[in-house]
């Protein structure tokens, strides 16, 4: 009789449960370990506001998103496309629809169905799992080590998927402890890093405790040649929010190389200077300049508070600039980032595994059998269904790849 190969997955987040599932459909054994109680926690938190599974937009413009991995991430993303993630969500009984924006959501809206049926096909399919199972690295003579409930454990697999994350919202399970096991391996590895994340602003005390928590709403946002329209938030450490999250990979990057960043936000993006200057040349009469600025050019108090944050910065007052100068701050008004949110808060993580580090079937050039996939990987991309749908793709060419090491 022939005796049925098994492997191992080592991360119960989308990439690792849909690399189990691919194994398990080629009729191999698998076993799903997770130091975590339960599967999909950080999945769970990533719906908590709907879970946005991909986007509706044209290929080569999704491409984009994910900056210099673009290249290596296509033929993957081609492999298992938002179409196909669509597919793979209704089959489960979960169908999307894109919203105004591209994005893609269940219509439940929720991650918690989607897991409930997942977990339920799964379990199906044959596939088990073993939580509370820290992973611990290798054995001298290759075996996986995990620390568990009951103490140490060794598991010897035909092949193995790691998909433990990055180190973004540790406490949910993704900690970055692996790297270690991976440099004494021998793997080179990119350092990991804050990605999608907030950065850190010098506001005064008075500005801090008013505002924090406020959303500036329908802004534009720049950094270098790049610009993004969207929402921020005024935190009480600097400055959060999706439109900031899509320019983070460059912002972050530049203040590694030199200690600050300069992001200029436009208050009023569908105005043009021109425009602003004419609107502002109008007679005040007996309003407060808030009330002016408020009425004229349809400013939100925060955003008069930020101009007002600014201008007093430079020793002078909001009321006593020119119209030309005032128009030019709403079109463009400089903020100076001093430093960047820390990677436990952060939406996702950069850095990791480089592909170089891979073949083409996702497996570890240095490490026959093993297999990586997921944000352990060394890419990025902005929110908005980009970071999920590489996710399973990956996950998706890691459990392909297994399926050919196994049969090979």
């Amino acid at each position: 009789m022939d005796t049925i190969r098994e492997a191992v997955v080592i991360g119960a987040g989308p990439a690792g449960l849909i690399a189990a599932e691919e194994i398990a459909k080629a009729g191999f054994r698998v076993t799903v370990y997770d130091r975590m109680p339960s599967a999909g926690r950080k999945f769970l938190l990533a719906g908590r506001g709907g879970l946005n599974l991909t986007h509706g937009e044209a290929l080569e413009d999704f491409m984009r998103r994910y900056g210099e991995a673009a290249g290596v991430l296509r033929p993957v993303i081609e492999s298992f496309p938002p179409a196909k993630l669509r597919e793979w969500s209704e089959a489960l009984g979960q169908k999307t629809f894109e919203g105004s924006s591209g994005r893609i959501f269940p219509e439940a809206f929720k991650t918690s169905p989607l897991l409930r049926a997942w977990l339920r096909r799964l379990d199906e399919m044959g596939v088990t799992f073993a939580f509370r199972h820290r992973w611990l690295g290798w054995s001298g003579d290759g075996a996986l080590q995990f620390d568990t409930p009951k103490g140490k454990l060794s598991v010897r697999a035909d092949a193995t998927v790691l998909a433990v994350g990055g180190a973004s919202w540790p406490r949910l399970g993704s900690d970055g402890a692996w790297t270690g096991s991976f440099e004494s391996a021998g793997v080179a590895l990119a350092p990991l890093r804050p990605a999608n994340c907030g950065f850190e602003v010098v506001w005064s005390e008075s500005f801090r405790e008013r505002f924090a928590g406020t959303p500036l709403k329908r802004i534009a946002l720049t950094s270098g040649d790049t610009t993004v329209r969207g929402e921020a938030v005024i935190a009480r450490y600097g400055l959060e929010g999706g439109a900031v999250y899509a320019l983070s990979g460059k912002l972050r990057e530049e203040i590694i190389a030199s200690g600050k960043a300069v992001l200029h936000v436009s208050l009023r993006p569908d105005l043009s200077g021109a425009q602003l200057t004419e609107k502002l040349g109008a007679p005040r009469g007996k309003q407060s300049f808030s009330n002016f600025l408020r009425k004229s050019v349809n400013l939100s108090p925060v955003s008069i508070a930020l101009l007002q944050e600014w201008v007093v910065q430079q020793g002078a007052r909001l009321s006593e600039q020119t119209p030309e100068e005032i128009a030019a701050l709403i079109h463009r008004l400089p903020i100076t980032l001093t430093g960047i949110a820390p990677i436990e808060s952060a939406i996702s993580s950069a850095g990791g595994i480089p592909f170089a580090e891979l073949d083409e079937h996702f497996m570890l050039r240095k490490l026959p059998g093993v297999f990586a996939a997921g944000e352990m990987l060394d890419w990025e991309a902005p929110t908005g269904g980009y970071l999920l749908q590489a996710c399973f793709a990956t996950g998706v060419a890691a459990g392909r790849g297994v399926t050919h090491w196994l049969t090979r």
